[in-house]
């Protein structure tokens, strides 16, 4: 082939890059379909994921290939969305196939993690050789409005906190409802905006579950519930739209409170308050709710029906922990 022609196609490559995303949860198959609109080819590992993860990647336009190392070959571009837990093992596997069979894609974090989580993978994507960004989101999945917002109001963006040398790599993500926010070279800024967001939001969320969840174990949950809503409006507001449905994805968020304490606890900070977070949320998973996803919710259920729930919840395991001891 002629070097120019081979050049050209090059750079049409680039100019549409196929995009390897793991994996296709309510975050990721979203932003997948994003790609997918904008004309890229985007592809993500099904074997052993669950029947919802296969949907949501069929209904993002996703493709299926058969393991890892189809993923690295195939890919430009691996963007990483997962639970927080997972993210710097999921990079190491990454690094290794990279190692292994000399393929080389641009590795896009864009998970919850703590700065120091993010030096880790970044060391094992300079050890493979790759390039890396670091992204931290923040807002809903593109086009999809929190449960506050009046339906009728315009979706908000989902902001691509970027950073790292090479951050205008993936310039091209922003559009269709993600906002590319870039942050300049030092590769930790995307995570600790991430950190300290989150930190406030999903912090409020368990403050307001564990009031309301010890206020029935205490037998007053009528007379709070009743001075909340007198005097504190807007967090009585909150508790009611949302303290139902933390329980779907309490899991992944009890790994993020993990990794806000780590940054807290480095930063000079206390890290206890998000570890007692964490605990919030890991006592949320446990509830029969913890089965529910975003897919699946019951949305005519109230919040004093779920307050009843997870307080029964904690009752069983403070119970079984005074036994076992």
């Amino acid at each position: 082939m002629p070097i120019n022609q081979n050049e050209n196609l090059k750079r049409e490559k680039m100019a549409k890059p196929t995009i390897g995303l793991m994996s296709p949860g309510d975050m990721g198959h979203t932003i997948g379909g994003v790609f997918v609109g904008k004309g890229h080819r985007v592809v993500t590992v099904l074997s052993g994921r669950s029947d919802l993860s296969k949907a949501r990647a069929e209904r993002a336009g996703m493709e299926d290939v058969a393991d890892l190392n189809a993923l690295v070959a195939e890919s430009d571009f691996i963007f990483s969305i997962m639970p927080p837990e997972k993210a710097d093992a999921f990079a190491g596997e990454v690094a290794t196939a990279m190692k292994e069979s000399g393929e080389k894609a641009v590795y896009v974090d864009c998970n919850a993690i703590s700065p120091d989580t993010t030096l880790s993978i970044a060391a094992k994507m300079a050890d493979a050789g790759a390039t890396m960004v670091n992204v931290g989101i923040i807002g809903p999945p593109p086009g999809k409005l929190p449960v506050s917002r009046n339906a009728e109001s315009s979706p908000p963006k989902t902001k691509f906190y970027a950073s790292g040398p090479d951050v205008d790599l993936i310039r091209f993500v922003d559009g269709d409802g993600i906002k590319f926010m870039p942050m300049g070279d030092d590769i930790t800024k995307a995570s600790a905006i991430k950190m300290c967001y989150a930190a406030l939001t999903k912090g409020m969320m368990t403050l307001h579950t564990s009031v309301l969840v010890t206020a029935e174990l205490l037998g007053i949950s009528e007379e709070i519930q009743s001075e909340i809503e007198n005097s504190q409006k807007f967090h009585w507001e909150g508790m009611n739209k949302r303290v139902s449905m933390y329980a779907c994805d309490a899991g992944r968020w009890a790994g993020e409170m993990d990794q806000i304490s780590d940054t807290f606890g480095s930063a000079g900070m206390t890290p206890n308050l998000h570890k007692g977070a964490a605990d919030v949320f890991r006592v949320l998973d446990a509830s029969p709710l913890g089965a529910e996803t975003r897919e699946t919710h019951d949305k005519s259920r109230s919040m004093q029906s779920s307050i009843e729930i997870y307080a029964k919840t904690a009752r069983e395991l403070k119970d079984s922990k005074k036994a076992a001891e």
